[in-house]
């Protein structure tokens, strides 16, 4: 099970390295399960629960939204800066509105891995290796 602890704001400015760290992990197994925990054998696509939970008209996709609204709080809690956050917010918009047409947007949900993406974000923000995280 997947927990995610919570700082107060302005917190983030004594939160030392390996508690960053550790955060990270924790986002980046988030973003793996929503986007990326399955493979279909002999392709090189990957899916994970934000598809899955897509193909349930609306509860699916605004799940998925919640999720990667989680991110962004968890985001804004570290520290990232707001230009950052908004970047992480379009993509997560994209992927709801996208999402929710019918068949084309469960198709879509497989190739924009917007969870992903946004830790990828955060990564890069603190120059940490998705990798190492």
């Amino acid at each position: 099970m997947i927990t995610v602890e919570y700082i107060l704001p302005g917190d983030h400015a004594t939160m030392g390295h390996s508690e960053r760290l550790r955060r990270l992990k924790r986002l980046a197994l988030l973003a793996r399960v929503m986007d990326t925990a399955i493979r279909i054998p002999g392709t090189g696509i990957r899916f994970g629960a934000d598809s899955v939970m897509g193909l349930m008209p609306l509860v699916g996709d605004a799940g998925g939204a919640l999720v990667g609204l989680l991110i962004i709080n968890e985001a804004r809690r570290m520290g990232v800066p707001r230009n950052l956050l908004l970047k992480m917010a379009y993509n997560v918009g994209v992927d709801t509105v996208v999402g929710a047409v019918p068949v084309a947007g469960d198709v879509f949900d497989v190739y924009f891995k917007s969870h992903k993406r946004n830790v990828n974000i955060i990564h890069e923000h603190f120059g940490v290796r998705p990798d190492r995280a």
